[in-house]
């Protein structure tokens, strides 16, 4: 961020009085809301830094590290005192107090927009660390940045910066949350469509070289008669055979091939009935793998439609949330998992998957499928009695999403999983709902 157009947000943030609330929405971005309404971004990525304003972001999860809860403890419901730029450098610092019952507490909460060293540092009165960030030793930086550690300033910048005016400061926020998003939204669609669109290719593969039914059947057929060949022969067959030509019912000449030794002929007889059994065990399930993988291929495709249709990076941070890396968790493939501002969202791929969901939802679960028509079914993980509405409509989203890729409104109901009651299969009935309207134009 330039050091110009720092000073000019420097001097539009001195008008607000009060930070209402402050938290972090992904790792390296803070949001504040100043005042009441006026929510500014501070995007803390090293060699990227900047600030911008935009009409929602998604909150990716809630952050609980030390950091967090000191930046929560210190600032939530602060007093702005002063705003200032310190020794005219990169350094935006805000001087906040809280007034309690016995004492005011001052704190600065210092963003570093300097390239390599970004950071965000909370001090007290007397400039002592109380958490960062990013901390920083004395072997990666001259400046250390350590908690309890009384931080040294910043040396001047050796040379004097360009002066660009802005018209707007405003609308230069708006722009570069515009510019970041699109440069972002670009990539993560193009990196996340390919990692999808190899997924579908590996299914739709699997699809096409999937055995015909007919075939399996008569292979069925053949390896029972190949069988029964067999054991009318024992006189005739020696042990260790691997090819053997023999008449069939008809009179015709049979050759019969064996893909390894048998020391009797009981042995290969029992191999071919075997073989026969397993032929027309797969026929028979052939249609289920079948269903299962139609299933995945269209989960498939209206991922990458919902890729494709994004408006911003932090919906497609959404739909990719970090798994958590344990060999004891095993993945459900017929479920997909989200991670909206810290509540896990289920959704199931197909009817295996629905039923899956409402099964293992718990009462106090909020239960999600869009009004009179099929849909997938979602399930908000919840102890809490009341729902953010804004988290109620993301999973609307996603239901509606991963649902149809045509583009209208739509209306999707809402209950508590006490509320639903499972009848065949994945239909259920529920009388007391909520209902509210996605737009997908």
């Amino acid at each position: 961020m330039k050091l110009s157009h720092l000073k000019q947000v420097t001097q539009y943030l001195e008008k607000f009085r009060k930070i209402s609330a402050i938290y972090r929405v992904t790792d390296t971005i803070v949001k504040i809301a100043f005042d009441k309404n006026d929510e500014i971004y501070f995007n803390m990525q090293r060699a990227n830094s900047s600030m911008f304003r935009c009409p929602s972001f998604a909150r990716s999860k809630v952050y609980n590290a030390p950091f967090d809860v000191v930046l929560a403890k210190r600032f939530n419901r602060a007093d702005i005192e002063h705003v200032e730029l310190r020794n005219e450098d990169k350094i935006l610092r805000f001087t906040t107090s809280i007034s309690s019952a016995y004492k005011q507490e001052t704190t600065y909460l210092q963003f570093e927009f300097t390239g390599k060293y970004t950071n965000i540092i909370i001090l007290d009165a007397q400039n002592t660390v109380l958490e960062a960030l990013r901390h920083v030793d004395l072997f990666s930086s001259f400046r250390e940045v350590r908690v309890g550690q009384k931080l040294q300033d910043v040396p001047n910048a050796p040379f004097v910066a360009k002066e660009y005016a802005l018209d707007d400061v405003e609308a230069f926020l708006y722009a570069n949350y515009e510019k970041e998003q699109s440069q972002q939204l670009s990539s993560l669609k193009k990196q996340k469509v390919a990692f999808l669109t190899k997924k579908l290719k590996k299914l739709e593969k699997i699809y096409t070289s999937l055995d015909d039914e007919e075939g399996l059947q008569e292979e069925a057929q053949r390896a029972e008669l190949h069988g029964n060949l067999v054991l009318s022969n024992m006189h005739t067959i020696k042990p260790y055979n691997q090819v053997l030509i023999l008449d069939d019912y008809e009179g015709n000449s049979t050759k019969i091939e064996f893909q390894r030794v048998y020391a009797t002929v009981g042995q290969m007889s029992n191999a071919l009935f075997t073989k026969s059994k397993k032929a027309k065990q797969k026929a028979k399930n052939l249609y289920k793998e079948k269903e299962s993988l139609e299933s995945k291929i269209a989960h498939i495709k209206l991922f990458i439609n919902t890729v494709e249709e994004a408006k911003n990076s932090s919906k497609i941070n959404l739909l990719f949330p970090k798994k958590e890396q344990s060999k004891k968790i095993k993945r459900n493939d017929s479920i997909e998992t989200f991670l909206v501002e810290g509540y896990k969202v289920s959704l199931g791929k197909n009817e295996k998957g629905n039923i899956e969901v409402l099964k293992n939802a718990r009462a106090k679960d909020v239960w999600i499928h869009m009004k009179d028509q099929p849909s997938c079914h979602v399930i908000i993980t919840t102890d809490k009695q009341n729902l953010p509405l804004h988290i109620i409509q993301s999973a609307a989203r996603l239901c509606v999403d991963f649902t149809t890729t045509s583009k209208d409104k739509y209306l999707v109901d809402y209950t508590p999983r006490r509320e639903v009651t499972m009848q065949h299969g994945a239909n259920v009935l529920y009388n007391k709902y909520k209902t509210i309207e996605v737009d997908t134009r």
